[in-house]
């Protein structure tokens, strides 16, 4: 059974992708709400270490790990950011994190397989030196690496392109049927290859492209997730649906009346947006798109970030937020997974995760192949 290190657990949703078959040895969040959460899904006692990863240090970490899960914060890396960068008090704890890893090497138990996920816009962050510096990272500590950029949408009918960079220690032989001989669509996009270009030759010798399958056609559409009556929001009244609609652009009303001739129940998602109207004024939008997949998840940081949805059936119009169990649907956790009462702190944990089929997907493909490989080759030296 594989053993795993979570950092920036959140609310364990990279541990819920590994599954049952994975033991986890330790995991850390700064949050204490996610925190809560956390232990109140997988009754973490003595796992689960609330607390500043700059306080963590290699000799207090359990055993030794196959895999060591990193989701560090996105805010600096993010179009919606200030920029900031790994240089960022959030999206730097990437260093403190990182100093971990090399207590671990430095103590013997570097562990086979180090994963990192975060926001796309760390490919272009600072003109892609952030991505290079990452790289370089992995380069450092004698780490085999390859990068993919995965939208959850493939598994979830959820809008989530997020980069994951997977690395291998160099001591690990890896199956050739785990790589490919160049980028190859759709998990190597533009932009990742874009920016594996500017990468330095030294770095870019100990870079592989990792070979994953892609999913099954996904049949779900956001339609399906949605709850007739939930119990952390409310619908709107017609008055506040109706003003709703008038938040509208032309083209964005068109998209509405389209919905109402489409035969069929349609679900919007809804975000409003500041925008400048044909006289150069800014104002607020409401802008919807009914393409059966909800916008990216954000965390609530202010009102105008939380997903609104729109359902049409034919001539009657209803609207309100989200709700918080339909997050997290749309982030792939069952409903059997225990959620903050509270509307906002439930969609700060599942705005701030990592969607879980994804995890599983990049488990069976990548991880456990290569996992599996290994105990293979130790088993015919013994």
């Amino acid at each position: 059974m594989p053993k795993f290190y979570e950092f920036f657990a959140g609310g364990g949703m990279a541990r819920a992708g590994l599954g049952s078959e994975w033991t986890c040895l330790f995991a850390n969040d700064f949050d204490p709400k996610k925190g809560m959460s956390y232990q109140h899904n997988w009754g973490a006692e003595g796992v689960l270490h609330v607390g500043d990863v700059k306080q963590v240090h290699a000799k207090s970490l359990p055993e030794v790990a196959d895999l060591v899960w990193g989701s560090f914060p996105c805010q600096d890396l993010s179009l919606a950011g200030g920029g900031a960068g790994l240089k960022g008090s959030r999206s730097g704890t990437f260093y403190p994190f990182w100093d971990v890893l090399h207590g671990l090497i430095a103590d013997k138990r570097a562990p086979k397989l180090i994963v990192l996920e975060n926001v796309v816009g760390t490919l272009t962050s600072h003109g892609g030196t952030d991505f290079q510096a990452i790289c370089d990272t992995f380069a450092d500590a004698n780490y085999r690496f390859g990068a993919v950029v995965i939208d959850a949408s493939l598994f979830v009918p959820h809008s989530r392109p997020r980069l994951f960079v997977i690395g291998v220690h160099a001591d690990i032989e890896i199956d050739s049927r785990l790589v490919a001989s160049e980028h190859v669509p759709p998990f190597h996009t533009k932009g990742l290859c874009n920016a594996v270009s500017h990468l330095s030759p030294r770095t870019r010798e100990k870079m592989v492209w990792w070979n994953v399958p892609t999913p099954p056609h996904r049949t779900s559409t956001f339609a399906d997730l949605i709850e007739e009556n939930p119990d952390s929001v409310e619908w709107h009244t017609p008055d506040q649906t109706a003003k709703l609609l008038k938040m509208m652009s032309q083209v964005n009303t068109d998209k509405v009346t389209a919905a109402k001739r489409a035969g069929r129940r349609m679900v919007g998602a809804i975000y409003k947006r500041t925008r400048f109207d044909e006289n150069g004024v800014k104002v607020q939008r409401a802008e919807v798109r009914f393409d059966d997949v909800a916008g990216c998840l954000r965390t609530p940081s202010g009102g105008s970030s939380r997903q609104t949805i729109i359902v049409v059936d034919g001539e009657k119009i209803r609207s309100r937020l989200i709700s918080a169990r339909e997050t997290a649907r749309l982030m792939g956790l069952p409903d059997s997974y225990r959620l903050p009462k509270k509307y906002n702190d439930a969609y700060h944990l599942t705005g701030d995760g990592v969607a879980v089929p994804v995890v599983r997907h990049l488990a069976q493909f990548v991880f456990e192949p290569l996992l599996e490989l290994l105990e293979k080759q130790s088993t015919q030296v013994a």
